[in-house]
């Protein structure tokens, strides 16, 4: 796979696809400096190199642009956007059940690993695990299966005050944060109650088994839950 900047166009591809759908790192943008600045900051490039790279998407008919300039995927970039992150979390699992790799650990070795193995290779380590449902951090494997449970989950940073939840995704874009939230035990299946909202501070402070902490707004935002009803 060409790379440009040090990242393939199945890493651009995979970031952009976060952007486009409600869950993650989605958050609207219009006009294509918008989308540029999200995925260098997502990326750690410069935006000029982003911008380099949405352009030559846009070439290969990938991306196309809207009305106001902001990046849409085309159906072809869309359906190998959905390859992309299906194969990234397959790996992810054969690196945590066969390989001995922490959950925590996987994302980077998936990345690092992703155009080593065929489509082939893919499902077999897919049949081997036994079809997994989920990668180790929460998102389903299946695109599509993920798309229809965005509209269940809230980023923790969203959870009402007194409101009691299910952490289900976290966020995988940052590493050191992912690793943080191992460290911390805030991983898929932990039950959270929300306490206290500090926008002023920076922070929210929640609750897991009766014990109070402090989370900064930035990580609350990686947390995805799902409320209780």
């Amino acid at each position: 796979m060409a790379q440009a900047h040090g990242h393939s166009v199945d890493e651009y591809l995979e970031t952009i696809y976060f952007l486009a759908f409600p869950i993650g790192e989605y958050r609207p943008a219009t006009g294509s400096q918008a989308i540029a600045s999200r995925v260098a900051e997502m990326l750690g490039v410069s935006r000029a190199s982003a911008g380099e790279m949405l352009k030559r998407l846009e070439a290969d008919g990938l991306l196309e642009r809207g009305e106001q300039r902001e990046a849409i995927l085309t159906p072809a970039g869309v359906d190998r956007a959905k390859r992309v992150v299906r194969k990234h979390r397959i790996i992810e699992r054969f690196l945590t059940d066969f390989m001995g790799y922490t959950a925590s650990e996987s994302h980077v070795q998936a990345d690092e690993m992703g155009d080593t193995f065929t489509d082939d290779m893919i499902e077999r380590m897919n049949e081997r695990l036994g079809f997994p449902d989920r990668c180790p951090h929460g998102w389903p494997v299946e695109p599509d299966v993920e798309q229809a449970e965005n509209t269940g989950l809230v980023p923790l940073a969203e959870l009402p005050v007194g409101a009691s939840g299910e952490i289900v995704r976290l966020a995988e874009h940052d590493g050191d944060l992912l690793h943080w939230f191992y460290d911390e035990g805030l991983v898929p299946g932990t039950q959270v109650v929300m306490r206290e909202l500090q926008p002023a501070a920076g922070q929210v402070k929640i609750a897991v088994d009766g014990e109070e902490r402090g989370v900064a707004e930035t990580a609350a935002q990686g947390l995805y839950v799902r409320q209780a009803a």
